[in-house]
């Protein structure tokens, strides 16, 4: 079977014509009047493309539109020569669609537990370790003129506070007050904050009541 690249391609010898004339003359790009010779379509920029190049380079060497149109159509397939996409990915089975929910499926999940984890080992830190604890009253080595003391401080809200072994409320801030009496002379005062573990932390603050 003739092709219509090889008709044409015999017109411009037989003219004398070479590719960069034929060029200059219609503007269609040196590389894609070779490729329309060479039958190469997939060359080109689209099938519309291949139809108007090859429509304008036999209409250049005077072939008949009808029948250049005919050989065209006869010899190239659109759907063979132009892909949008790569073979690969037109086959949506290849494709992996269900690969790639997976891989973001599991990473979700992973982010959602590690989320999870950090949450619950911020709100329960001070379970698994000794629990925080201040005494901003009174103030260590200070002395002081009357018997009754008021130690203030602070810790975990969900830790059990002792001044002197006598257990104080603690409110939702973790801040807690005790009135204490203390004789004459240097005394310690003794505040323990203990967790539901049993983890402990002790503050001994000496004073000296004159």
């Amino acid at each position: 079977m003739v092709h219509i690249g090889q008709k044409l391609h015999e017109e411009r010898i037989r003219r004398g014509l070479s590719l960069d004339d034929v060029a200059t003359a219609t503007r269609i790009k040196h590389a894609f009047l070779l490729a329309i010779e060479k039958g190469e379509y997939h060359k080109l920029p689209s099938s519309a493309y291949a139809q108007g190049f090859v429509q304008n380079y036999a209409a250049f060497l005077g072939f008949p539109k009808r029948e250049t149109l005919a050989l065209f159509r006869r010899e190239f397939t659109g759907e063979r020569d132009f892909k949008v996409l790569p073979e690969g990915l037109t086959n949506i089975s290849n494709f992996p669609f269900r690969s790639i929910r997976i891989h973001q499926t599991l990473i979700l999940i992973l982010a959602s537990i590690l989320i999870l984890a950090g949450y619950v080992l911020f709100q329960y830190r001070f379970i698994l370790l000794n629990p925080p604890l201040s005494v901003s009253s009174p103030k260590a080595g200070s002395p002081i003129s009357a018997k009754d003391i008021t130690v203030v401080g602070k810790t975990d809200p969900n830790a059990t506070v002792f001044v002197n072994n006598d257990a104080v409320v603690v409110n939702s801030n973790g801040e807690f007050m005790k009135k204490i009496t203390a004789f004459t002379g240097k005394s310690v005062i003794v505040v323990k904050a203990k967790n539901r573990l049993g983890r402990e932390t002790t503050i001994e603050r000496e004073v000296e009541v004159k």
